[in-house]
């Protein structure tokens, strides 16, 4: 059996599961907040991942806390599966409802409760999406850097302990959210702890449940860490002979101590798609694209000190600037290097993975992952957060050709397993879901046996997002 249809397989476990039950009871309770529609129950599947999709049996639309502690209580009666939805943007099939059951809705929970800029945080539902908080926050001199691309829930951010662009600077989401509320599979709602931001008290729940793709409890409060918007925000992009002149022209970066908020790098192949759909003129070589965050002395020096380490590495062609407009043009390639890959081939499927290497492994994970792109004559592009050694492929497939998807199973395999010997990770950023689950036993090896006993003491019926990650 391939790689891709164990991700696409229903595990052949018998739960005992009374999904009828469960929704004529949610019907009565809820009313209009709760819907069995097919169109909505197909609006509440994964639609962003070549996995094929499984719809709930229903929909609920919860408007609060109590609305999610009832759906909860009422699941858990019949030993009916509930799956949380945020903004559908997970990249692993978290969303998608294996077994059915209940998707709980969390959209409407979008309230920012409480914003506290001595303490620098925020007390936020789980349905607020970063742009919304910044937004909501422009007037205050504070941002939230969490930056996944997509403009996702923070639910969902947390649950999947999303990161993206800035994490060299500001890290991930675990290292952003200080407490949690969480509805937990018995229908108890509970606190991980107070707002401090360190604590010596007890298990770290808080870090427990961020990550945990929705199989732990469901999150109904986020209390995050803001940060002062930088006085200058610099721009810049360099370009490459190679792939292994940029990766070690980062790792010398990083280690002469240049605080950049961001260092990306797209392959070749990648930025000629970007010039061809974004209309640039970029060498098609190797880039990286960065950003510096700080005065406006600290970062004019950073820039001069990053040219100067580049230029020892063969970077040719740098810029920098800290007008606003400027430095969103320089940046087009990247933001728009998702809808560079799927123009390329409009008429395939598209597909992205991702893994995570220490730095000093990272362009040999690269330059191998490129030899077998056209081993396996697959279209595909890097583009990376190289900055913390996590980079992604975007692949375009036919999902209707066999041998296409036969080659696609050996790339991701040979993907995920070539990280893993580099002592790195089968995903950075995009979590398990039910899309690399036969990689993290290979990982984390016994580890992975505890983590099943904590989900089957908090979670006895297995009835919180079942089919992921385990």
């Amino acid at each position: 059996m391939s790689v891709l249809e164990k991700e696409l397989e229903v595990s052949d476990l018998n739960f005992d599961f009374n999904k009828k039950d469960a929704v004529t009871e949610l019907t009565k309770e809820f009313g209009q907040q709760f819907s069995i529609s097919k169109s909505v129950r197909e609006q509440h599947t994964d639609t962003t991942t070549i996995h094929t999709s499984k719809l709930p049996d229903g929909v609920v639309f919860a408007e609060n806390e109590i609305d999610v502690k009832k759906s909860v209580e009422i699941c858990q009666k019949y030993k009916c599966p509930i799956i949380p939805f945020g903004v559908g943007s997970s990249l692993e099939g978290h969303v998608n409802a294996l077994y059915g059951g209940i998707s709980i809705d969390l959209n409407n929970m979008d309230k920012i409760l409480y914003v506290s800029p001595e303490d620098g945080y925020a007390v936020v539902q789980p349905g607020v999406t970063r742009e919304q908080l910044n937004v909501y926050l422009r007037d205050t001199g504070l941002f939230f850097p969490i930056d996944p691309g997509a403009n996702a829930s923070l639910g969902g951010m947390a649950s999947t302990n999303a990161s993206g662009t800035n994490a060299v600077r500001y890290g991930t989401m675990k290292d952003n959210v200080i407490s949690l509320k969480c509805v937990m599979p018995n229908g108890k709602i509970i606190k991980t702890s107070n707002k401090a931001k360190k604590s010596s008290a007890g298990y770290d729940l808080t870090r427990l449940i961020v990550g945990s793709e929705g199989t732990l409890g469901i999150i109904t409060e986020i209390t995050i860490k803001l940060y002062g918007i930088p006085e200058v925000i610099a721009g810049g992009r360099v370009t490459f002979p190679s792939i292994k002149d940029a990766t070690e022209a980062v790792i010398m970066v990083i280690q002469a101590g240049i605080p950049v908020a961001r260092i990306e790098l797209l392959d070749q192949e990648q930025v000629k798609a970007c010039n061809n759909y974004s209309k640039l003129n970029l060498p098609e070589e190797p880039l990286l694209l960065l950003e510096f965050h700080g005065s406006e002395s600290s970062v004019k020096e950073q820039s001069e000190f990053f040219s100067e380490i580049v230029a020892d590495f063969g970077g040719n062609n740098f810029e920098s600037t800290s007008n606003n407009e400027e430095r969103n043009k320089l940046w087009k390639a990247r933001h728009d290097a998702y809808y560079a890959t799927k123009s390329c081939k409009p008429d395939l499927e598209y597909i992205a993975t991702d893994v995570c290497v220490p730095i000093s492994r990272l362009s040999e994970c690269i330059e191998k992952t490129q030899n077998d792109l056209k081993k396996y004559n697959l279209f595909g592009h890097i583009v990376g957060h190289v900055g913390d050694g996590n980079f992604h492929v975007q692949l375009m497939v036919d999902p209707k050709n066999e041998n296409e998807i036969k080659n696609l199973n050996k790339f991701l395999d040979n993907l995920s397993k070539r990280a893993i010997l580099l002592d790195g990770t089968c995903t950075g950023e995009h979590g398990i879901g039910q899309g690399k689950k036969q990689y993290l036993v290979e990982e984390l090896g016994g580890s992975v046996d505890f983590m099943k006993n904590i989900k089957k003491a908090l979670d006895p019926f297995n009835i919180m997002n079942p089919g992921k990650i385990f």
